[in-house]
């Protein structure tokens, strides 16, 4: 299945796209797409609902982030062998955790807002793996029944906020817009193998991200096991897994860094597309 949602900020229904391609109105089954809504119970629910009789909502409305009342929002950085190699930097032991604040999160077509002070923005196109039964402790081997379905997600960055500005990475990562996440959440039972994925990320037309999930360090139920060592997972949780080389700071013999004006167009195999307009903080 593939569950978005769909209206204005905050009035957002929760909705799924059919397979005619029209998009259909599952208020009237669930509250959300958040929560319980995507534990194994309450994705059998949707299942169970003759779709082809659900109100069709208008397709040309703002998409939200394809969940909602997301009580985490979990990174992990340096996850790609490639893109560590393009940064100089050591290839980890353990997956580096950082956390992105809930409040960065927008859909997968609204503006991305360049924050006050800015120098150095930059993009990260990443698998977001979102989490449909709690997990404390998990055992690899147990990790995908944990999972509910994937996403992209834009990892928006502000480099020297993140690594010129003392202290650990978040306050480059949680400025407000900087989580672009959807179009919609597919389900786990329609993704094959999440570390065999084409990612792409273009600025202005120009291709600069072009990788796959297969470079992973540290694969999907790895970093669930993981994560789950530290703090419980609870159902819509996200993880965003990390990002393939050709992001600004990357880039030779100049890092190339967002400005105003500038559009990103994203996507990942199978999950869908996103693209954003750059623009200037403005009081």
């Amino acid at each position: 299945m593939k569950l978005l949602r769909i209206g204005a900020k905050g009035a957002e229904k929760p909705a799924i796209l059919a397979e005619d391609g029209t998009i259909r109105d599952l208020s009237g089954v669930v509250g959300d797409i958040a929560g319980q809504t995507l534990t194994p119970e309450g994705l059998a629910k949707i299942r169970a609902t003759d779709i082809g009789v659900l109100p069709k909502l208008d397709a040309n409305q703002r998409i939200g982030a394809c969940v909602g009342s997301v009580g985490k929002f979990i990174c992990i950085g340096l996850n790609y062998a490639d893109h560590a190699a393009e940064t100089g930097a050591p290839i980890p032991a353990e997956p580096i955790i950082f956390m992105k604040a809930t409040s960065a999160i927008i859909g997968p077509n609204d503006d991305v807002i360049i924050p006050k002070n800015a120098i150095k923005p930059d993009w990260e196109v990443e698998l977001g793996v979102v989490i449909g039964r709690e997990a404390r402790y998990v055992e690899e081997a147990d990790a995908m029944d944990h999972v509910a379905g994937y996403c992209v997600i834009n990892d928006v960055s502000e480099r020297h906020f993140q690594t010129e500005r003392g202290g650990t990475w978040d306050k480059g990562k949680g400025s407000d817009t900087f989580g672009p996440i959807g179009p919609w959440l597919v389900t786990r039972d329609e993704v094959a193998d999440p570390q065999n994925l084409k990612m792409w990320l273009e600025v202005d037309g120009k291709r600069y991200q072009n990788g796959s999930t297969t470079t992973m360090i540290f694969g999907v139920a790895h970093v669930v096991s993981y994560v789950s060592q530290f703090m419980s997972l609870q159902p819509g949780d996200i993880i965003s897994t990390g990002t393939p080389p050709g992001v600004g700071m990357g880039i030779k013999p100049e890092p190339v860094w967002l400005k105003p004006g500038n559009v990103m167009r994203l996507g990942i195999e199978g999950l869908g597309e996103q693209q954003q307009n750059v623009k200037a903080y403005s009081a």
